[in-house]
């Protein structure tokens, strides 16, 4: 019965994931818990790693932020400035 069960359960878990996933970089909170721990397990310098995580958490993400604004700066189209003349100045052949 339990089998039963679970078939359904695990099949709808499987299509509920999104299939287009994208890795963003944490920010001072990710980076900081990581480097509270490293810095507790590193001779009980967990205040020093979280604040030390905390600076690379900020830093990674506006690397992040201005390397997309950059790839969307460079995505856009480039807009040509047209010539407007005066109908009295343009030439009829």
């Amino acid at each position: 019965m339990l089998k039963f069960a679970l078939a359904p359960a695990l099949a709808l878990g499987l299509l509920s994931m999104p299939l287009a996933v994208e890795a963003k970089p944490g920010g001072c909170l990710k980076y900081g818990a990581a480097g509270a721990v490293a810095g507790h397990y590193a001779g009980h310098h967990g205040v020093m790693g979280a604040v030390a995580g905390c600076a690379l958490g900020m830093h990674k993400r506006r690397e992040y932020k201005r390397e997309m604004r950059m790839q969307h700066q460079s995505a856009a189209p480039i807009q040509r400035e047209r010539s407007l003349t005066p109908a009295s100045q343009q030439s009829t052949y």
